[in-house]
């Protein structure tokens, strides 16, 4: 009797220090995040001003409304190259490649090796290839090229994972009422599965605005005084923007480097939140 009280203690002296070990890595984890937001907003946000948001470029200004602009355009761009091609080859992978087929090991080492490749390895490849290769030269069309390859593993990922979590009964309830197999993927499937792909397009957005190696030697480091929907033309996104100014080391620059990054955190918090709540909405009518 005394040895099984002595066991049970231990076992909750056990799980009483193995969970506060869990908190206190969850409070440490999001105390370095709160820690990190406050140093960049506290310093950043003050030096916000509608001159310095949607001035003209000039070097007492250092405006970023023309990164802005461009930012918003290396996503949408980037993403309507490639989050058809990622979905599409994840509904190939999950709903109709047989397990052993070759072309599956091809496909699956293919998505390990892009994503495990460095930034910058991606950021020579399209200097090579579009820029010199293809002649696109230093532009946004040739940042947008390599940037869509380098999140194709993220979305090709979680979308086979979100479309393997779909009950099997879905699929077998509408191809037994008679749907094909193809209307069922997209009439049944997809629909489902849409909360883990968007989930999937987050973390690829979150990789686009943050990305600077890459896009130093394919879109190069260009900004202009005024915003141009010019694909061929060499323009700087915002994390570019950050990283040159704090390269200078010049107190002015330093403080809207800080300013620069302040929004490039509102940004990435306003596409998280809309994609999130755009989520839970497609999973509450399902």
């Amino acid at each position: 009797m005394d040895r099984t009280l002595d066991n049970l203690k231990q076992r909750k002296v056990k799980a009483f220090l193995f969970k506060s070990f869990v908190w206190f890595c969850g409070i440490l984890t999001v105390g370095i995040l709160i820690y990190i937001l406050l140093f960049i907003l506290l310093k950043g946000v003050p030096k916000i001003n509608l001159k310095f948001l949607f001035g003209e470029y000039n070097s007492e200004t250092l405006s970023v409304f023309s990164s802005m602009v461009t930012t918003v355009q290396m996503i949408v761009l980037s993403l309507l190259i490639s989050v058809p091609i990622g979905v599409f080859c994840a509904i190939y992978l999950a709903e109709y490649a047989k397990r052993g087929n070759k072309a599956v090991k091809v496909i699956r080492l293919a998505i390990d090796t892009l994503a495990g490749i460095p930034s910058i390895v991606y950021g020579l490849f399209g200097m090579i290839f579009f820029v010199q290769i293809l002649g696109f030269r230093a532009s946004v069309l040739s940042g947008i090229c390599t940037i869509s390859i380098m999140i194709l593993p993220v979305i090709i990922s979680s979308s086979e994972e979100a479309i393997k979590s779909v009950p099997d009964t879905y699929r077998e309830g509408s191809l037994g009422l008679g749907a094909t197999r193809l209307r069922t993927v997209f009439r049944i499937v997809l629909p489902t599965a849409m909360p883990g792909i968007l989930a999937g397009i987050i973390l690829a957005i979150g990789r686009i605005v943050g990305e600077t190696a890459a896009l130093i030697f394919t879109s190069g480091t260009n900004v202009l005084k005024n915003p141009s929907l010019n694909l061929m033309a060499s323009q700087r996104t915002l994390a570019i923007h950050m990283y040159m100014l704090a390269s200078e080391g010049l107190p002015h620059s330093r403080d809207m480097a800080f300013a620069t990054g302040s929004i490039l955190i509102l940004v990435v918090f306003v596409v998280n939140y809309a994609t999130t709540k755009l989520a839970g909405r497609i999973g509450r009518s399902q």
